[in-house]
């Protein structure tokens, strides 16, 4: 009841209210061609002052101070509307606004790729954009789940048990992916493993996803990649909104949030996530649980502040907790941490603070923060494995332009505190806390030389406090023949320092022994990729998108797990040789009159490991990979259809010997969806639809998945003088217990009904 008693108080603490008094309005119509545009989003920037449209196209905002406001006008399928408006005095103003229709969504405000916010197409690092209406075509309760549509892009789960994981993108595994909330790196460490499911998709107003290197600009962890979650802002999100949905395995997820005035000063968002499955199911037969049991809450609260000249002060924190277990289906909470019944049971507990604050002064100078508190609470069978982590980020940037160099100057300090119940703390003295502390310098300089050619060119120096100085360089070319075509050419470097056991689940799991051969060194990187993206209009109305790119990364000093040699250990070591990811990756959008949608993406990649001359297949790496979202709304009937799937190529999975049985590679294998969505009543969502229409589960064409279920202490295992797992008549495959072969979710069929509600 503890958590329960802080959320309460915290949610208490954080709803206060306050009244204000105006005195002018603005009204008007607003059309597209003379025909009404009903429901769109009207509001003043900088304010919390908004409403929508209704059936005639009408709008008015009433309570104004005199002053001057931004106008923004936005509604799907149109272009985006901004008017610079003066109120003097009490007086009534008619605005009539007329939009022009948009066909596509290729020039979203980004952020990521250089720190300044810059349309997509100018943008010379290549960002790819996805909305809420994205993550609506397949609905799911946590940002970790929602990514599996996304091309180059790949949800991995770890665990049979408890089905923890991480996010690969062109085949590097998770570790190497950065990922931001609003631009701050605090997912990461034991937030990548066990806080990605704690985002809820409600909160998010666009997902930006960078694939390549961003060390120069992020730091020595942005080495694959990165993804950064950008949360609603005060003044476009609704009024009210909520969403729930339930599933037929017994799945429920709720999503409520509300935004208010604190004042004549400020403005603020709460909003509240709540997750449930309590339905232990084992369709596989293996008397584990095939889904993690979970029950979590998120809270997230933001605040906009108003200031002089509209500078920028935003104030923002999360609470998240979550009791999540899997294990043998008679597991209850009293077997916890004990060889009776097996189960692996988390208790995570973690809170967060962001922030961003543009300086008072002429220059444009911006201070960016962030705190995170993680504190791990977990079982594995009978091991016991406690975690605590702090992050501390600050960073201050200066945006100056000068002639045609637009330069950023930054400096940055981040420190982390880790401490835990393993090796990776234990000294020649007993216990030792891992203290980090990482001050950096960086510049940056986007050239425009030429009227359609621009050079950015990147360094950073950070400094270590266990490995000393390092220097992350950054070029990016980019070339626009006309302004329907943008190429560029990336180049970077990348440099980290491997924690494996809040990195790699299957260091802690107790199925198999770690072994750290050595004292491992940083990994070090050097990337690059072309990326050509073409836009196509045609006389009908129709509209398509080309974007290709390919790649290449090759790691030195690389750590990767070795399953291999002795299926009783994990062993750790630096990789005498080099690891290579390597591949090409084209997404097409089509858009058509009539109403329907294509968005298709397809990857091929190569990613190997060479040592001692001998090269391998990456562990849990698909050699190729696509996605699909094929859309349509029938009008008439306020309906549409969403039709989403991924497909992957096969992998390489984790063996325990060379009497292993199951399957060395995974079969080609999709999981595909189907959903529609009713919309005929105003500020109400009906939805429904099917997931995994196939009912494809990794256990299909393999004699079993978690080896020695039956016997998950290895109580009835037996070894020879050299530790090695003798064939006996009751194990004829010499194998002891491991939920580590698993490539695909073991979650089958399964139908689900929602509803959305929303106010502006």
């Amino acid at each position: 009841m503890q958590p329960l008693f802080r959320l309460l108080a915290f949610v208490l603490l954080i709803f206060p209210f306050a009244l204000t008094a105006q005195q002018s309005q603005i009204q008007g119509t607003i059309t597209e061609g003379g025909i009404p545009i009903p429901y769109a989003n009207v509001f003043l920037g900088g304010t919390s002052h908004g409403t929508s449209s209704t059936d005639d196209g009408t709008y008015a905002i009433t309570g104004l101070v005199p002053g001057k406001y931004d106008l923004v006008v936005s509604v799907i399928g149109y272009m985006p509307y901004s008017k610079r408006i003066e109120l003097q005095g009490e007086e009534s103003k008619i605005f009539n606004i007329e939009l022009k229709p948009s066909t596509e969504q290729l020039e979203e405000m980004v952020v990521t790729g250089t720190l300044k916010a810059v349309s997509r197409s100018e943008s010379p690092v290549p960002v790819e954009v996805y909305s809420p209406t994205f993550l609506k075509k397949n609905p799911t309760a946590s940002i970790f789940e929602a990514l599996q549509n996304v091309n180059g892009v790949r949800p991995q789960i770890n665990c049979n048990v408890c089905n923890t994981g991480d996010i690969h993108i062109n085949g590097l595994e998770g570790p190497y992916t950065l990922v931001l909330i609003d631009g701050m790196p605090i997912v990461s460490g034991l937030g990548t493993v066990y806080g990605l499911t704690g985002i809820p998709n409600s909160l998010i107003e666009q997902i930006e996803i960078v694939k390549g290197p961003a060390s120069s600009l992020y730091g020595s962890e942005a080495v694959g990649g990165l993804i950064n979650v950008i949360t609603k802002s005060t003044e476009l999100a609704p009024v009210i909104f909520a969403d729930s949905f339930v599933s037929d395995w017994g799945e429920f997820n709720l999503d409520v949030g509300t935004k208010f005035n604190l004042g004549q000063h400020a403005d603020a968002l709460l909003g509240i996530n709540y997750f449930n499955y309590s339905n232990p199911i084992d369709n596989n037969d293996d008397n584990f649980t095939d889904l993690t049991l979970q029950d979590r809450i998120s809270i997230f609260q933001k605040w906009n502040f108003k200031r002089k000249n509209h500078r920028l002060f935003s104030l923002a924190g999360r609470y998240f907790y979550e009791d999540r277990w899997g294990g043998e289906m008679q597991w209850t909470p009293e077997y916890r941490g004990g060889n009776e019944i097996y189960g692996e049971s988390i208790y995570t507990s973690r809170w967060e603070i962001l922030g961003k604050y543009e300086l008072p002064v002429n220059e444009k100078m911006m201070l960016s923060f962030s705190y995170n508190d993680h504190h791990q609470d977990s079982r594995y069978g009978d091991t016991k494995y406690i975690a605590y982590q702090r992050i501390g980020f600050g960073q201050l940037t200066w945006d100056k332009q000068m002639g045609n160099h637009d330069l950023l100057f930054g400096s940055a300090i981040r420190y982390t505190y880790y401490d835990d119940d393993t090796p990776a703390t234990t000294g020649d003295s007993g216990n030792e806390v891992d203290e980090v502390l990482i001050p950096g310098v960086f510049v940056q300089d986007e050239w425009k030389f030429a009227e359609r050619h621009s050079f950015l060119a990147g360094i950073r120096y950070d400094h270590d406090s266990r490995h000393g100085n390092i220097f992350t360089p950054r070029a990016a070319y980019k070339w626009k023949p006309s302004d329907n075509d943008v190429f560029r050419i990336n180049f970077g470097t990348g440099f980290r320092v491997v924690n494996l056991f809040t990195e790699d689940h299957a260091a802690l799991i107790g199925a198999r022994d770690v072994i750290i051969e050595e004292d491992l060194d940083p990994e070090q990187s050097i990337n690059f990729n072309v990326n050509y993206l073409r836009k196509f209009y045609f006389d009908n109305g129709s509209f398509l998108s080309l974007d290709l790119s390919a790649f290449y990364t090759r790691f030195s000093n690389a750590i990767i797990p070795d399953y291999d040699t002795d299926p009783n250990y994990i062993i750790y070591d630096n990789l005498d040789g080099h690891s290579i990811s390597q591949g090409f990756s084209a997404n097409m959008d089509l858009f058509l009159p009539n109403g329907l949608k294509f968005m298709v993406g397809a990857t091929l990649q190569d990613v190997s490991n060479t040592e001692n001359g001998i090269t391998q297949d990456q562990i849990l790496t698909e050699r190729y990979a696509g996605t699909w979202n094929v859309s349509y709304t029938y009008q008439p009937w306020n309906l549409s259809m969403d039709y989403t799937g991924n497909l992957y190529g096969p992998m390489r999975l984790p063996l325990l010997g060379d009497l292993d049985p199951r399957d060395e590679y995974s079969p080609v294998w999709s999981i595909q969806n189907v959903q529609f969505t009713y919309k005929g009543l105003r500020h109400f969502e009906f939805y429904a639809g099917v997931k995994n229409l196939l009912d494809w589960t990794p256990n299909k064409g393999n004699p079993f998945i978690i080896a020695r279920a039956d016997d998950p202490f290895d109580e009835n295992v037996t070894y020879d003088d050299n530790g090695d797992v003798v064939a006996t008549e009751d194990n004829p495959y010499a194998l002891t217990f491991d939920p580590t072969y698993i490539y695909a979710p073991n979650q089958g069929i399964r139908t689900f009904f929602g509803l959305r509600y929303q106010l502006d």
